[in-house]
């Protein structure tokens, strides 16, 4: 499968510590020097672009900390042969910045929710800050984007309860409410032991309260998801299932985090890295050609061990 879509992480800092996403409680986060700048992350972009990237979606730690997002995201834009650009947050800065974001190009928003509790929320993420992120999720929606997903990972004994309130959004807003199945990254998540539920049981759950859901035809933005829907919802509800249904084979991504390591799965080690070719001014064709390399080593198949040591899901955008 051609390599089309790039995960471009702007930060390694978040506003929330999720027990599934930072390893440990961060210290040592990246110092300013050694960021890519706009005008650097903006050129390697444009040089996965050439090599047939068609969609760039801005990830972190927490993209929404960058400095003069909106800035970034119309440099972004103006990249010659970029279809789509998109961003998973946390949503807790989304709602002062829907707007600028939406008039500077954004395409489609990802808001990462996992839980409508209060004291869930503060459990899984180590903050209080529920009611921020739901009112990023409200103003996206008023924002006028293209889409507005919502992405929940569903953990036994922690979240799963909710299951049923999370699919009545997809029925009451314009929503694609997008269940994810749990995996351990690092060695606080795979503490959580019992913690994953296959979608096949969180459908069920579904609906045994909503009725049968009918799947709809795989959609551009869909991704690994199986979307469904049921007559008189004003949304979607989508399974993302990279546990019980491995999906490695069709995988057109790759990643480069905030420093300009490219990561050419989400499991693998950087096999090559930018920082120093953008920082010497080296032509657009050296960083082509150099960048091709990392398209070549793609893995095309293969399932994940259950926990393969500390992944810094907080730094390569997940």
């Amino acid at each position: 499968m051609a390599i089309d879509y790039l995960r471009l992480s702007l930060t390694d800092r978040c506003n929330l510590n999720c027990v599934y996403c930072t390893p440990r409680e961060r210290q040592d986060f990246l110092s300013h020097d050694d960021l890519l700048r706009h005008e650097e992350l903006v050129r390697a972009a444009a040089s996965f672009v050439r090599l047939g990237v068609r969609k760039i979606r801005l990830t972190g730690g927490e993209p929404l900390l960058k400095k003069n997002l909106p800035g970034l995201v119309k440099m972004l834009r103006g990249i010659s042969g970029l279809r789509e650009l998109a961003l998973t947050t946390n949503g807790i800065l989304l709602k002062d910045l829907a707007v600028p974001l939406r008039e500077a190009g954004l395409d489609r928003v990802n808001v990462s929710l996992d839980s409508l509790e209060p004291a869930v929320f503060r459990k899984i993420t180590g903050s209080p800050a529920l009611e921020d992120s739901w009112d990023g999720l409200m103003a996206a929606l008023r924002a006028g984007f293209s889409e507005v997903k919502l992405n929940m990972v569903v953990m036994r004994g922690l979240n799963d309860g909710e299951v049923a309130e999370f699919a009545r959004l997809a029925l009451d807003f314009p929503l694609s409410v997008r269940f994810i199945e749990f995996f351990p990254t690092n060695e606080r998540s795979s503490g959580l032991k019992g913690a994953l539920v296959p979608n096949s049981e969180t459908k069920k759950r579904v609906e045994a309260v909503y009725g049968p859901l009918r799947e709809l035809p795989p959609g551009p933005s869909d991704g690994p998801a199986r979307v469904f829907t049921r007559a008189g919802a004003k949304g979607k509800i989508g399974f993302i299932s990279g546990r019980s249904d491995n999906f490695c084979g069709a995988c057109g991504r790759i990643r480069m985090d905030s420093i300009g390591r490219v990561y050419p799965c989400l499991f693998s080690a950087p096999t090559h890295s930018l920082r120093e070719l953008l920082r010497s001014g080296a032509p657009d064709a050296a960083l082509d050609e150099y960048l091709g390399g990392a398209f070549k080593v793609k893995p095309r198949h293969g399932k994940e061990s259950e926990y393969a040591g500390d992944i810094e899901m907080s730094g390569r955008g997940g």
